[in-house]
C-alpha cells in the first residue's frame, strides 16, 4: 500500500489543531497531527498502545501528570489508559502510531 500525502484530507480539529491520516489498517494506524504554537492536545486516555515522534517543533508532554519537555527527533511511548497530552510551544508536528486503529477517528 502507498498512499500519497496529496490523496490525504487534512481535518481541522479547531483550536489551532488538524490532523491527517496518512495510513491505516485492521490493527495500526499512522497519524500527522499538527499544532500552532500554544495549542493543546487536551488531556485524554484510550485503550490504545500509541507511539509518538516529534516531526518538526517543541512540546511540553504531561503523561499521567509528569511533564517533560520533548523536542523534533524525539519519541515517546503511551501505554494504553494511561492520561497524556500536549502544549505546543512552537508551531510543531506529531506522528502518531496506535494500535489497534483508532475507529473513533474514521468517524
Amino acid at each position: 500500500m502507498i498512499v500519497r500525502n496529496d490523496d490525504v484530507k487534512l481535518e481541522d480539529l479547531g483550536k489551532g489543531v488538524s490532523r491527517k491520516i496518512l495510513a491505516q489498517v485492521s490493527n495500526i494506524m499512522m497519524v500527522e497531527v499538527n499544532f500552532t504554537k500554544g495549542s493543546i492536545g487536551e488531556i485524554h486516555s484510550h485503550v490504545h498502545e500509541q507511539i509518538s515522534y516529534i516531526l518538526k517543533g517543541s512540546f511540553e508532554l504531561n503523561i499521567d501528570g509528569k511533564k517533560e519537555m520533548v523536542k523534533t527527533g524525539d519519541t515517546y511511548y503511551i501505554k494504553p489508559n494511561a492520561l497524556h497530552g500536549v502544549l505546543a510551544l512552537e508551531d510543531a508536528t506529531i506522528l502518531d502510531v496506535f494500535t489497534p486503529r483508532r475507529e473513533d477517528f474514521l468517524k
